[in-house]
């Protein structure tokens, strides 16, 4: 995965609270076999809708996602994160998300950013009243800002975590960092026991 340091850029206010796996990614579009293409699933059954908020010219181009609380339940599938990714967000805001969508975020670069409740309707007002409005999301500093708003608020995020946005090294890539210690261990091995090369 790719290092993610900051993310700048205009938001989509998703107005709904509680939207599951199954709304970011119908199982429709779980049937592919290769990881592309993902983009055209997301929220696919709301955008049929042309009212919907992404389909709505001025929010073209956002890289951030602001949401309303319990963002991500339901069934575990990383389909809803590459989904969310793929069609250009970087990063998604929530008073809350679940465990494992935010799990799944970490792992694959999407930067999951709670805040308070009432900052979460601050933001979701303040970006339907002006769409240009910009956010910055530092991933070093853990730290939200909206310098029209006058609003910097700090988020929650682990240190492990942050580690791995800074460096962009999802569960391979940290397997690798021991890569001189897997090397030892195998030369020690008896010849006799399975290898790994």
């Amino acid at each position: 995965m790719e290092a993610v340091r900051i993310v700048t850029g205009t938001a989509v206010p998703l107005d709904r609270s509680d939207v599951d796996t199954d709304q970011i990614i119908p199982s429709d579009w779980l049937k592919q076999v290769e990881r592309t293409g993902f983009d055209k699933g997301l929220f696919s059954e709301w955008r049929d809708d042309r009212d919907f908020v992404m389909n709505q010219e001025q929010y073209a181009g956002a890289t951030i996602l602001v949401a309303g609380p319990n963002f991500g339940t339901g069934s575990s599938r990383e389909h809803a994160v590459w989904a969310i990714q793929q069609y250009g967000f970087q990063a998604v805001i929530s008073p809350r998300f679940g465990d494992i969508f935010r799990n799944n975020s970490t792992k694959n670069g999407l930067v999951p950013v709670v805040v308070s409740p009432e900052i979460g309707e601050q933001l979701l007002r303040a970006i339907e009243a002006d769409p240009t409005l910009e956010l910055t999301v530092d991933v070093d500093r853990r730290v939200l800002e909206v310098p029209a708003l006058g609003l910097e608020v700090e988020f929650p995020l682990d240190d492990a975590v942050r580690h791995r946005f800074l460096e962009g090294l999802d569960d391979i890539g940290l397997t690798l960092q021991k890569g001189d210690a897997i090397d030892t261990y195998e030369s020690g091995r008896p010849t006799w026991l399975p290898r790994t090369a």
